[in-house]
């Protein structure tokens, strides 16, 4: 996009990262939060997001002049919703408009009328002033006198004149009129203070992403102090990403895949120093170009990072990427820091921290509950355990790519969390599954199905998407289906060393094995559909 003249106010076009352009509004960055060196650029809030970044200028587009060119080249429903959200804004910024145009009209007829009130007024004061001047000359001497005494305290001040002395106005406070127009003002901030950030509602004059960091830093402190709960972030991610400090440490990322590119994508936006490495190298490419270093080896990554995640697909995975050729272990030094991000076993996780710790490195196990569009959107739930101080370092990453963390003791308890949050996951789709194809091969309508769950107490942006991709027959992955099954499957484990019964997992998992004999590993969770109907 081509450098254009900007200011605080304007609607924009904004280009992040490999994201199309969307629509946004230039406003005043919070004041905790640091502007990046270099090009200059300007801090967006976007539409129908929870997003706020900074965004280079030469990357930024006027609204208006490209409003139809950006609406031919994306038909995404959200981004639809987002220009709707514009349309809105404008609508009440023009309706704003009118009604000041049409108070100014009204004050102005008010006063006009007042001023003529007023000169009427005047003219019978001095009717009155006039005859009573006839009076006092009829009045004896004593009476002169006592009216010359009374004129002189006064001064030569008419009555009218007197009055308006005295008015409200006159004393410096302001009229009625006056008194309205502050009104609009304090409630805004009010809401401001107790709402959450959307729809730029925001007036021009108020800084909101300041206001809110104080509201939710008194909520973390809340939720820290008084409930005893081992969540010391739990928090609206809007307010959080829009106004962190990125920590100044060196950040290292292994691994881009779903959810990898949606984290290292918000780390970069929020202003951390980030350097990646992937298995294949091309995925890199992307986020070179977004501001990421590049890492010839997991080794280098950490040798040169101060704290490197690591998030990849199964517990061999995580376990090559440790202890393989120039792998994380040959990096380690003591005072290095690993998180492992991967949705891995408690013994896996156990093995991997007792090596880290063993070359003087420290060790945090932090996998994510999600999707990749929770990922891409910075709202992941953070499952961490193992090292306190390490987890207390990653606050200002954690806040960037999740809207909640938890910390969960020892290592291997967030291990076993994640098991559990994926095995009731996994096994709600197959059920949702199992209704639908019911519902068909018993002649009801699916759609009809999916309404009456969205209106009860099962409705969830959950079962509506998943239910969605399979009423259109797009399984595009946003979680795979192979991952899911591969929880499933460590879940039942976990169960059967403790001689737990996991009979409805286990059931689950058979129908996810069917689904990936009928080729849908790659495919989202919700192709477990096609083992039914088979």
């Amino acid at each position: 996009m081509a450098a254009v003249s900007l200011r605080l106010g304007d609607l924009v076009w904004g280009k992040l990262g490999r994201y199309p352009p969307w629509p946004g509004k230039i406003v005043n960055p919070p004041k905790d939060l640091k502007k990046p060196r270099g090009k200059k650029c300007f801090f967006v809030k976007f539409f129908g997001t929870e997003d706020h970044a900074w965004i280079k200028v030469e990357q930024l587009k006027p609204y208006h002049a490209h409003k139809e060119e950006m609406i031919k080249v994306n038909k995404g429903k959200r981004f639809q919703q987002a220009v709707d959200a514009v349309e809105e804004f404008l609508k009440k910024a023009k309706g704003k408009d009118q009604a000041s145009s049409h108070n100014s009209s009204e004050e102005k007829n008010r006063r006009n009328s007042s001023e003529e009130r007023g000169k009427q007024s005047a003219g019978e004061e001095k009717r009155k002033a006039g005859l009573s001047e006839g009076k006092l000359k009829k009045t004896t001497g004593e009476g002169k006198k006592r009216a010359s005494s009374v004129s002189s305290e006064r001064g030569s001040k008419s009555p009218l004149k007197r009055a308006l002395d005295q008015s409200p106005r006159k004393r410096g406070r302001p009229p009625k009129d006056e008194k309205d127009l502050t009104i609009p003002e304090s409630s805004t901030v009010k809401s401001v203070m107790t709402g959450t950030v959307a729809g730029f509602k925001w007036p021009p004059g108020v800084s909101e992403p300041a206001v809110c960091y104080q509201a939710i830093t008194k909520k973390l402190k809340v939720c820290e102090e008084e409930t005893g709960s081992t969540s010391i972030q739990a928090a609206d991610s809007t307010a959080i990403n829009g106004s962190i400090t990125p920590t100044d440490k060196k950040i290292g990322f292994l691994g881009l895949g779903l959810m990898g590119s949606g984290i290292v994508s918000n780390l970069l936006k929020m202003g951390h120093t980030v350097t990646v490495w992937n298995r294949t190298a091309e995925k890199c490419d992307l986020f070179i170009q977004e501001g990421a270093r590049l890492g010839r080896t997991p080794a280098e990554v950490v040798s040169t990072c101060d704290i490197t995640f690591a998030c990849v697909s199964d517990p061999k995975a995580a376990k090559d990427l440790v202890l393989g050729p120039s792998g994380v272990l040959q990096g380690i030094r003591p005072g290095k820091c690993y998180v492992d991000m991967s949705t891995v076993d408690a013994d896996t996780v156990t093995e991997l921290a007792q090596v880290i710790v063993s070359r003087g490195g420290r060790f945090l196990e932090a996998p994510v509950s999600g999707n990749q569009q929770l990922s891409n959107d910075g709202m992941l739930v953070i499952l961490a355990a193992g090292d306190r101080g390490l987890y207390e370092d990653c606050s200002s990453c954690f806040q960037a790519m999740g809207k909640t963390s938890f910390f969960l003791g020892e290592v291997g308890n967030a291990a076993k969390m994640m098991l559990i949050v994926n095995m009731v996951q996994g096994s709600f789709m197959a059920t949702i599954a199992e209704g639908l194809t019911l519902a068909q091969v018993t002649g009801q309508s699916q759609q009809t199905l999916l309404d009456i769950l969205n209106q009860g107490q099962l409705a969830s942006i959950f079962l509506d998407q998943k239910c969605q991709n399979i009423l259109q027959g797009n399984f595009k992955p946003d979680f795979y289906l192979k991952y899911i099954q591969k929880d499933l499957r460590l879940a039942i484990a976990l169960g059967d060393s403790v001689n737990h019964p996991t009979p409805m997992a286990a059931a689950a998992n058979e129908v996810y094995k069917r689904a990936k004999a009928l080729d849908q590993s790659d495919n989202d969770m919700s192709a477990v559909y096609r083992a039914y109907i088979h």
